[in-house]
């Protein structure tokens, strides 16, 4: 079975290491260049490139025509598991279901993570190492429902203007926000898979922090987690929620993940998000 995923997805080096993982690029435009996110521009190139710009990204999906011409190459070997960023944010699935139509002698199964980032690269984590370790399709399914199910993301940024920008919130709202100097925990609905707001501080420090209280609302402090830090060139800010949750549970950290360059381009410079489950409610995946 063959993993077609898109690059809203994050993984660490270390978890990528041994899978076999097609990505179709997200695509984003920059003072006046376009580039294929995690391709033609990596995370940390992006990044330096938004420090020096007073450009505001924006952001296509991958063509039918990609995908589909993936899809052509991939069923000459096998079926193929398609897996990607939430509908509710993106129509890459969209495209993805397009492209299909392109290949009628392709057997593809879709999966909608209904999230994104490292959120998403757990499900597809999952998925290829359990394919890997000869799992049937039905298995595969119920595992990355179980890691869909018990998953959890929840982020905070110090400037709203690129979500606004980027239409991923209402203006309105957005821009309350920011007159308010107020800074918003965002976490994303397991139902539409879209973003939902989870709180708001008065300064960033208090948001990582909280971040830690909220999780600990939802879940007894001591209980032992699944965790993972993405963010947008801020290892320091990283660091602080990283100490906050470690005060409050016991944590089973994965590395830091830096997020792709199609999703920062929505956030911007500074986001620090988590991305954790109880690991007593975690699947076992096969190889991890």
């Amino acid at each position: 079975m063959h993993i077609v995923t898109d690059s809203g997805m994050d993984l660490s080096a270390q978890q990528k290491q041994g899978l076999e993982i097609h990505q179709v690029p997200l695509k984003l435009t920059l003072d006046g260049k376009t580039y294929r996110s995690g391709v033609d521009i990596q995370p940390e190139e992006f990044y330096e490139l938004l420090k020096t710009t007073d450009d505001m990204p924006v952001t296509s999906l991958p063509s039918p025509g990609e995908f589909a011409e993936l899809y052509q190459r991939l069923a000459k070997t096998g079926e193929i598991f398609s897996i990607h960023i939430s509908s509710g944010l993106s129509n890459t699935m969209d495209s993805a279901r397009a492209a299909a139509q392109m290949v009628p002698d392709a057997v593809i199964h879709f999966f909608d993570t209904l999230t994104l980032s490292g959120a998403q690269g757990w499900q597809v984590e999952a998925a290829a190492r359990a394919f890997a370790a000869g799992w049937s399709l039905d298995k595969v399914t119920e595992l990355v429902e179980k890691v869909r199910q018990v998953t959890e993301t929840i982020y905070t940024l110090p400037d709203l203007k690129y979500l606004i920008h980027g239409g991923r919130i209402s203006h309105l709202k957005g821009m309350l926000a920011s007159l308010l100097h107020l800074k918003p925990l965002i976490g994303v609905s397991k139902t539409d898979g879209k973003y939902t707001e989870r709180g708001k501080t008065p300064t960033f420090k208090r948001a990582l922090e909280a971040i830690a209280a909220t999780v600990a609302r939802e879940i007894p402090e001591g209980s032992s987690l699944r965790v993972q830090i993405a963010h947008t060139a801020n290892p320091e800010g990283a660091d602080i929620l990283r100490g906050a949750m470690d005060k409050r549970f016991d944590c089973h950290w994965l590395p830091y993940s830096t997020v792709a360059p199609a999703l920062g381009a929505h956030t911007g410079l500074g986001l620090v998000g988590l991305i954790y489950a109880p690991l007593n409610l975690f699947p076992e995946i096969p190889g991890s």
